[in-house]
């Protein structure tokens, strides 16, 4: 079955940086979009940053834009988040996930498969 397993949370200072991963199996994973989305406690689920199948186009929500990097791998079968620049509010559980949309910006009811997420916690 699909699986797709994030890493690489975890606490750090404001200002930091760290790089989740996402490795997944179980699908043709060059074929898919892939997406990073956070949830941080008491808020809805939202969209941080999306690529394509290839890895030629990238598109992120506003807030992030310039401060964070999605990348893939499509022979390791994994897609990266690197975080700079964080901030506190940055704070939330990041989940990746993947979806055979390919759209510009693809909705979240639109991504077939979802990780287990990973904690991120942002000292300020």
């Amino acid at each position: 079955q699909v699986q797709l397993v994030e890493s690489g949370g975890g606490l750090v200072q404001a200002g930091g940086s760290l790089r989740l991963s996402c490795a997944a199996s179980g699908l043709t994973f060059s074929t898919y979009t892939m997406g990073w989305f956070r949830q941080a406690p008491g808020k809805e689920r939202e969209f941080v940053a999306q690529i394509v199948w290839s890895g030629d186009s990238a598109r992120y929500a506003n807030s992030m834009q310039g401060r964070f990097t999605i990348s893939r791998d499509n022979a390791k079968n994994t897609v990266y988040l690197q975080m700079n620049s964080l901030k506190a509010e940055d704070t939330a559980v990041y989940y990746c996930a993947a979806s055979q949309k390919w759209l510009e910006h693809v909705p979240q009811s639109m991504y077939h498969y979802w990780g287990q997420g990973t904690q991120v916690t942002v000292s300020s």
